[in-house]
């Protein structure tokens, strides 16, 4: 297959896996995500389909709602990939990417792999998770699980372990906090540090009118 057909195949492929899936974690998180790698990469010197296949399969099983199990997505992206007579490097790179770009691996000391197309990718979905597109997600999932709005009782934790991070169940204003407004500096490319200035600030907006709306100010 040519990079066309296995690109075409593997969004039928996410697609369908997804139909389900969460409002937040859903096929058009995907697309997002895929469109923003591109636009990132176009600034970058990568293979861009690495780039492009690790983008639509990063989230095809996200451990979250596989009971915190880390291996299944990249368990899936290998077997759909060798299906498909991918070069065994390729198939590696890509399951590499989608092992290591969460968040939750910034809680972990050191990093085992690392490449500019990882890279990539990891900034296409952390800015999917913050600006208005990513408070959506914020609260959609707070209510996929039945958490808060807020709590002004339950403090942020600003030194959780990973363990605590995939386990917490503290009210979504927590996790602008916890995760939402730490990620402009965990940008690693120049495009998305660029964008990830104003989604920031349009957050740091967002929380200002939300804490006012809460006291009764305006």
């Amino acid at each position: 297959m040519n990079d066309i057909e296995i690109l075409k195949a593997t969004k039928t492929y996410v697609k369908s896996v997804l139909t389900n899936a969460e409002g937040g974690h859903d096929w058009f998180h995907t697309l997002r995500v895929f469109n923003n790698s591109i636009l990132i990469a176009e600034n970058e010197t990568v293979d861009l389909l690495i780039v492009q296949l690790g983008a639509l399969l990063h989230d095809i099983a996200d451990s979250k709602f596989y009971d915190g199990n880390e291996t299944i997505g990249p368990d899936m992206a290998r077997q759909f990939l060798f299906k498909h007579n991918l070069d065994s490097s390729v198939i590696e790179h890509v399951v590499n990417i989608i092992k290591h770009m969460s968040f939750k691996n910034s809680f972990e000391n050191g990093q085992s792999f690392n490449s500019i197309e990882l890279q990539v990718v990891q900034d296409a979905d952390r800015l999917d998770a913050i600006g208005a597109i990513g408070i959506a997600r914020a609260f959609n999932y707070g209510g996929f699980k039945n958490r808060g709005l807020f709590d002004p009782s339950i403090k942020p934790n600003l030194k959780m372990t990973k363990a605590e991070y995939k386990s917490s169940t503290a009210p979504t204003i927590n996790h602008f906090y916890e995760k939402l407004l730490l990620l402009k500096d965990k940008m690693n490319t120049r495009t998305g540090k660029r964008i990830a200035q104003q989604r920031h600030k349009f957050m740091e907006q967002y929380l200002e009118q939300f804490y006012a709306e809460w006291d009764g100010e305006r």
